[in-house]
């Protein structure tokens, strides 16, 4: 699995505390590992993000993110509590 950052991710990622950025490197290192543990509640989105995925990373942190070719290619675009990152 190739992963590769939006801008706008790395700009909310350099934001967070540190205890956050943390959990985020914790997350993306088991995404990476397996991209449907059941930990990671991996979905897709609908409405103006669909065609897009998110996981869990924290109880108001997600990461939204885009698959290609079977999660070869991934593309992590967003990072954010709920509201943020959906609204």
């Amino acid at each position: 699995m190739i992963i590769k950052y939006h801008k706008k991710f790395n700009k909310r990622f350099d934001k967070l505390l540190m205890k956050d950025k943390k959990k985020v490197i914790t997350v993306i290192e088991v995404f990476m590992k397996n991209p449907n543990s059941k930990e990671l509640r991996n979905h897709g989105l609908k409405g103006n993000l669909l065609g897009k995925r998110a996981i869990y990373a924290g109880p108001d942190l997600r990461i939204i993110f885009e698959e290609c070719n079977g999660y070869t290619l991934v593309i992590l675009l967003d990072l954010g509590g709920h509201n943020q990152v959906y609204g």
